[in-house]
Parts: C-alpha cells; sequence; structure tokens
C-alpha cells in the first residue's frame, strides 16, 4: 500500500514539469492525465479506508474519474482561450491547464491617473462577458498594477479603483458578482524595468485570470 502511494505521488509531482514541454494542442490531455493521477490517490485514500481489498478498485474507480473531468476541463479551456484570443487589445497566457490569464494594458482601459473606463474599452470587455458568459464554471480575478510612478500608497489605490472599475463593468453587462474578485498590487508586481518609459508601459495593466471551478 505504501509503495503504491508513493508510486502515484511521484507521478503527480514530475507530471507538471513533463507536461510543460508539451505543445499547445495537448492541453485537453495533460488535464486529463493529471486528473487521473489525481484520482487515483483520492480512489485509493477511499478504497483504504474501506479495506484493503478495496484500495484497488477505488484507484481505478478513481482514475477513470479523475482522467473524465481533467479532459472536460481542459476543453472547456481550450475553447475559452481560443475565443478570447479573438478579441482585440489584449494578450492570452495558458498558465496552467485549468488556468488563462488575459492582460490588458492600462491605457487601453483607461486615461492617465484615472480609473474610469475609456469609452473604446467598453467593447473589449463586452466581448470578454460574452465568453464568461458561455463558460460559467470559472471564477474571474481582476488585478490593477502600476507602474512605480507616484507614491506606494497611490499607486496602491489607483490599481484597486482600476481594478474594481473592470470588475464592477463586467457584473454590470451580467457576470456574476459570485465569480469575479477585484485585488489592486499596485507597482509590486512588475513584469519589467521601471527604468524605462516602456518598462513603465508595460507594467500598467489589468490581469484578469481565468480559474476553472474544481
Amino acid at each position: 500500500m505504501k509503495k503504491m502511494f508513493a508510486t502515484l505521488l511521484t507521478l503527480l509531482l514530475t507530471a507538471a514539469p513533463v507536461f510543460a514541454q508539451v505543445d499547445e494542442h495537448a492541453k485537453a490531455k495533460k488535464g486529463a492525465i493529471i486528473g487521473g493521477l489525481a484520482g487515483a490517490i483520492a480512489g485509493a485514500v477511499i478504497g483504504n479506508n474501506k479495506g484493503h481489498h478495496s484500495t484497488k478498485r477505488g484507484a481505478t474507480a478513481g482514475v477513470l474519474a479523475g482522467t473524465a473531468a481533467g479532459a472536460i476541463v481542459g476543453a472547456m479551456m481550450d475553447r475559452q482561450e481560443r475565443e478570447l484570443r479573438q478579441i482585440n487589445g489584449v494578450d492570452v497566457t495558458r498558465t496552467s491547464p485549468d488556468e488563462l490569464k488575459v492582460t490588458v494594458r492600462n491605457e487601453v482601459l483607461f486615461d492617465v491617473n484615472s480609473s474610469s473606463l475609456r469609452s473604446a474599452s467598453r467593447a473589449s470587455l463586452r466581448d470578454m462577458a460574452d465568453v464568461f458568459d458561455k463558460y460559467p464554471n470559472t471564477t474571474i480575478v481582476v488585478g490593477g498594477h502600476t507602474d512605480s510612478t507616484g507614491s506606494a500608497a497611490y499607486n496602491q489605490r489607483l490599481s484597486e479603483r482600476r481594478a474594481s472599475s473592470v470588475a464592477n463593468y463586467l457584473e454590470d453587462l451580467g457576470v456574476r458578482s459570485s465569480r469575479i474578485d477585484a485585488e489592486g498590487y499596485g507597482e509590486s508586481q512588475p513584469r519589467s524595468s521601471n527604468n524605462t518609459a516602456s518598462g513603465r508601459q508595460s507594467n500598467r495593466r489589468v490581469e484578469i485570470h481565468i480559474r476553472a471551478n474544481a
């Protein structure tokens, strides 16, 4: 029994770095395999609780259930990723089999030092809301980010207001408020150097993380 758990855990822990080398078209398969491994562990635990002879049956059932669930989640996120990539002004990154990151530059959404959405940006957010409505089994975290110009306290407040503006507009468009969280990170998570104009521009952004529900 201990040997079985050790093998399953080793497979699960080593799966992620190996899968990271697989090409984008195999994301649904990655989700299925990861789900199968997790299901095997869960099934084995349940089987073990019921008795030694149920362990293998529980692990097998867990593999089947986990593989099916992982494949469904992977396929759902694949479709959502393709649709979001069609929206102008956004960059979409697949951060894991069950998560997407949509990045929008602040100058697309807001005027300088403002948290009021520009009228031109509303079309992109409407397109996003249409996609989100098609896939209700996800949660959405809107994160606001700034460069380091100005005080840290001011940048924190500005990032919070901007994240809230985007979240509130998505809610106005019909996306359920229970699915959305808004977070402001100020200047604390730069992705480029703040020593250049292009770096500061890159750091001024809103990131929307879409995660499949468990």
